[in-house]
């Protein structure tokens, strides 16, 4: 018998850690190689771990709600293979770290024991920023306050708290490294007059007919992620108006074809992701980020595309290097993208990186919106339904009316670092490549 380290796996560059949401196999299962075991989530997307070889899972080092980092080993499983050497020296180096773990894991307690606080706990459903069940459960079990946990420097992906995070505040302030004043700032009774107030809230009375449906996960995330991106950025939007006719009857006359040679639809998406990576190429500094006091501008234009998941919460896959892609390689990586997201697989990483983000509130009737900003990016684009109206048509021989195909572009900007003349100039040009699409190319 030979026993095989189930590890996290590598799930992009951005991605370090993931939080365990669920275990699809008991201790005593037996698994098959490409089984799912386990269920974990990152800060975007929902995935799989499944194993690498057939045997029987005898060892789960995490719990659910634990958060664990790439590389680190989350279970053990006893294959049928014989044991060689080379597995018999990795097994007494497995060994050794697990002492190491059980060592450190220890001390932790130790932390633990003497950060013990008479501090009353409390509920963190107004906090500012999320934080993973875990940290929460190790704030409740401490006594560290709203306050505090605000105040901590998060060491994680986008500056999350994590559990070394905790530790590390929770070893410091029992050893006295943090000074009182900043625990006495924790506490709601003493702030002082420049204190940042707490904003309250509304008691909500719940009758006895209705329904209380607990947020998921991931709408809890979007929730914080919409709340935190109002409060960093003033939102600004511009409106505009664009003549899709050409690309309309472009469209209806390839459609077909397209599906036949490629096995896949035509849509009107990557025509204006296409639209959107050119104006940005015009006008670079849409494509920026701020931190602080500096503007960070952004090498690579990577188009977040915002999809509808069939319980009616947004993803946001990421298409990199989208001014790279000719047509078809834009066609081909909206729809593959847009697929996986419906049906939850795709991978971390291809929801981190975004630079712009465009969404489609057409899909849903809606002839314009006023979409909420993307943290870190300043910019977004909306695209509203396409339709048939009577429009004023010019030509050399005078004005006529007649039916053209429209739609409306509602751009929202981060007016600390975007004005007003920016904002508009670039959704003109948006507007203006969609106007002047080529209705004889081929794709």
């Amino acid at each position: 018998m030979a026993k095989f380290e189930l590890k996290l796996p590598k799930m992009g560059e951005s991605v370090a850690e993931a939080t365990i949401t669920n275990w699809l196999k008991e201790v005593g299962d037996e698994i098959e190689a490409d089984e799912p075991v386990l269920e974990i989530a990152t800060d975007k997307v929902d995935s799989e771990v499944p194993s690498e070889v057939d045997g029987k899972l005898i060892e789960r080092f995490f719990n659910v709600d634990d958060v664990v980092k790439v590389g680190e080993v989350i279970a053990i499983i006893e294959t049928d293979a014989e044991t060689t050497q080379e597995e018999s020296q990795s097994q007494t180096d497995s060994d050794a770290a697990n002492e190491e773990v059980l060592a450190t894991a220890e001390k932790a307690a130790e932390f633990l024991d003497q950060a013990k606080s008479t501090t009353k706990s409390q509920d963190f459903s107004e906090a500012k920023r999320f934080y993973s069940p875990l940290v929460k459960n190790i704030a409740k079990e401490e006594g560290v306050t709203l306050q505090e946990l605000e105040s901590i420097q998060g060491s994680g992906l986008e500056g999350r708290v994590t559990k070394d995070d905790m530790l590390s505040y929770l070893e410091n302030r029992a050893s006295g490294k943090i000074s009182s004043s900043v625990t006495d700032k924790a506490q709601p009774e003493q702030e002082t007059a420049t204190s940042k107030p707490v904003v309250p809230t509304t008691p909500v009375n719940v009758n006895a007919e209705d329904e209380i449906i607990e947020m998921s996960r991931m709408g809890k995330l979007i929730s914080h992620h919409m709340v935190q991106s109002v409060q960093t950025s003033a939102h600004v939007q511009s409106f505009i108006e664009a003549d899709v006719t050409k690309i309309w009857n472009w469209r209806k006359k390839n459609k077909a074809a397209f599906e036949k040679r490629e096995g896949e639809k035509l849509t009107f998406t990557p025509i204006f992701m296409e639209a959107v990576a050119k104006a940005i190429k015009d006008f670079p500094m849409i494509n920026i980020s701020v931190d602080g006091d500096r503007v960070i501008k952004r090498k690579h234009i990577n188009l977040g595309m915002a999809a509808a998941l069939p319980d009616g919460n947004l993803i946001v896959p990421v298409i990199k290097d989208a001014d790279q892609l000719n047509l078809l390689g834009m066609a081909k990586k909206v729809n593959d993208l847009a697929g996986r997201s419906r049906i939850g697989k795709l991978k971390p990483d291809e929801t981190q990186g975004g630079t712009y983000t465009v969404t489609n509130v057409g899909t849903f009737g809606s002839i314009m919106g006023t979409p909420i900003i993307n943290q870190p990016q300043v910019a977004i684009l909306a695209l509203g339904a396409i339709r048939k109206v009577p429009a004023v048509i010019e030509t050399s021989e005078g004005d006529f009316i007649g039916i053209r195909y429209k739609m409306f572009l509602s751009h929202s900007y981060d007016h600390r670092v975007v004005n007003g003349a920016l904002g508009g100039q670039f959704v003109q040009r948006v507007a203006q490549y969609l106007e002047s699409f080529d209705n004889e190319r081929s794709i």
